[in-house]
């Protein structure tokens, strides 16, 4: 098999689909069934049932894909290699990033990483934490921005900052009677959450000791999948919600009346650059790390570690 084919096997297990593959390689359709059609010869295996709709991998393809990532893994190592000798940081990187970290934390470096490397082609793009652990075992990107200590032994987390919590809460809310709010203040009945998937939903339920039909409004629930929008409600409805630091700070003054601090220790998220310990862009990686943490602001920076204390993502 060559290396053409294998990149072009990885790409219909991607997309579960040939056209999509065939675009995403930039070759024609017919070009790429040809290619696997050789290859699966050369195999004597099916790896791909063509009878399924989305196309799935048969079970001897599945091991074939496995170490097909591992083939392309240590194939792309050379030229990793040629590049640190070189002594630039440059190739393609790609970012996943959570959404209630990604309004927040990305327009800090971003601009000013891209202009420092020319040479580096970032993408960035949200997911849910448990898409880019999955995207990250399969080579999907090179790095997450997520919320750490994470389940797997594969995994290297570059810790970047510690992060804190705030209350915020409509203006009727007994909770802003209060100069400072302890973890029992917070009522169980009106909290708005983040829906199922983000990290950021789960640290909040393991905060108010939620179990995972609470946060119900007398006949509403609403989940969203923003902190913008659970913002939103607090301020037109009644409630209240948490927001991470770097969402406070983007608060306009009105907005900020609606704000209560924890008392010591605040409970906190760990946020950190996440990759696979087989590493190849150790450069980009570690310039990106040191864009990130140069570009925080210094109310992050100066969090003394004895006032916080870290909240489980966890279930």
């Amino acid at each position: 098999m060559t290396i053409t084919q294998l990149e072009y096997v990885l790409a219909v297990d991607k997309f579960r689909h040939f056209g999509k593959a065939a675009k995403a390689c930039n070759v024609t359709q017919p070009t790429l069934s040809m290619q696997l059609q050789k290859a699966e010869e050369e195999l004597g295996i099916v790896i791909f049932d063509r009878s399924k709709n989305p196309i799935l991998p048969t079970d001897e393809g599945e091991q074939i894909i496995t170490q097909a990532r591992i083939v392309l893994r240590e194939y792309k190592k050379i030229f990793a290699i040629i590049d640190s000798n070189k002594g630039d940081v440059r190739g393609n990187f790609r970012l996943g990033v959570i959404p209630t970290l990604a309004p927040y934390v990305i327009p800090l470096f971003a601009g000013d990483f891209v202009q420092k490397y020319p040479d580096v082609n970032l993408t960035i793009e949200e997911y849910k934490t448990e898409d880019i652990i999955e995207l990250l075992g399969k080579d999907g990107i090179d790095a997450g921005l997520l919320v750490t200590p994470i389940q797997g032994e594969n995994f290297i987390e570059r810790v970047l900052f510690h992060e804190p919590f705030s209350v915020f809460a409509s203006t009727d809310h007994h909770l802003l009677k209060k100069s400072k709010i302890k973890d029992k203040d917070l009522d169980t009945s009106d909290v708005w959450l983040l829906n199922e998937g983000h990290c950021f939903r789960q640290q909040v339920l393991n905060l108010c000791k939620l179990s995972r039909d609470r946060g119900r409004h007398d006949n509403l629930k609403f989940e969203s999948g923003n902190l913008e929008t659970l913002k939103n409600m607090v301020i037109n409805s009644s409630g209240y919600t948490l927001l991470p630091h770097l969402a406070v700070l983007n608060l306009s003054k009105e907005e900020m009346t609606h704000v209560r601090e924890f008392q010591i220790p605040i409970p906190t998220r760990e946020v950190s650059l996440v990759h696979n310990r087989i590493f190849l862009k150790e450069k980009i990686i570690s310039a990106l790390e040191e864009s990130i943490i140069e570009h925080l602001p210094d109310s992050l920076v100066s969090l003394k570690k004895k006032n916080y204390e870290i909240i489980s993502i966890d279930a």
